[in-house]
């Protein structure tokens, strides 16, 4: 770990405990006040800390919202599973996704593997390239401007299959097809022998918290047939997102 990551870290301790001048936390951790006000820059930008009218140092918002979608994550897999695996079943044993996003990347939360004996790469805790994966595109489509500019500007784009989308611009006008349709493709541009069609998670406010996926490869099932099983995809993740609402109304 860097020095400055784990001085970083210990700031954000520091700050959980309660609001800081920068004279104590620089006593805290015994360096000049200088390196640590470089640091709390830094995160003042991304939201991670705020200070108030009077130079003291709290923690951020970006925390709290990181920390919903941590619990938000667990929930919404523990309630979408059995969902997930009746989806397997009904669409002849094929592999089923959910994932989330999380700091700017699409990340796989659950899976139900195929019955075939063809098996994708992915697993549960594996990142999924946003311009490359249905998954990615969907949990990518709504986000506000600032955070879709973040994202693509961490993105390297990188070229998987000849059908993968390699620049921005391209991804830009993807994600406005995808926003119209209301559910995404991965034609073979992340492996080019699977296609894949995902569907997204809402909550009571029609915010996408996740997104579910079919993957088939392209031996058991066309990409037009695979199309055809996204109704059953899109009624999987509707029952979801009313299990998700009943359970967020009781708590």
């Amino acid at each position: 770990m860097s020095q400055s990551l784990a001085r970083a870290l210990q700031l954000l301790d520091l700050l959980g405990e309660g609001g800081r001048s920068l004279d104590e936390l620089a006593e805290s951790l015994g360096v000049h006040k200088t390196t640590v006000l470089r640091l709390l820059r830094t995160m003042e930008d991304d939201r991670f800390v705020r200070r108030d009218d009077n130079h003291r140092f709290f923690l951020g918002s970006r925390l709290f919202e990181l920390g919903t979608s941590a619990l938000e994550q667990r929930a919404i897999r523990d309630i979408a599973l059995p969902h997930l695996e009746s989806l397997g079943r009904r669409t002849g044993g094929q592999a089923v996704h959910l994932a989330a996003y999380e700091g700017g990347h699409a990340v796989y939360i659950a899976k139900v593997e195929s019955t075939s004996s063809v098996r994708m790469y992915s697993r549960v805790g594996l990142i999924a390239p946003l311009h490359a994966t249905a998954v990615g595109k969907l949990l990518t489509c709504e986000l506000p401007e600032r955070q879709l500019a973040t994202a693509l500007a961490a993105n390297d784009f990188q070229r998987f299959t000849e059908r993968t989308i390699t620049t921005a611009e391209a991804y830009r006008a993807e994600l406005a097809t995808v926003r119209a349709q209301g559910w995404a493709e991965d034609s073979a541009e992340h492996e080019d022998f699977i296609n894949c069609v995902a569907a997204p998670i809402r909550d009571s406010a029609g915010r996408i918290i996740a997104a579910a996926s079919v993957s088939v490869p392209d031996v058991i099932l066309t990409r037009d047939e695979v199309h055809k099983l996204l109704p059953t995809l899109q009624q999987t993740t509707a029952d979801i997102a009313a299990d998700w609402a009943n359970t967020t109304e009781r708590t």
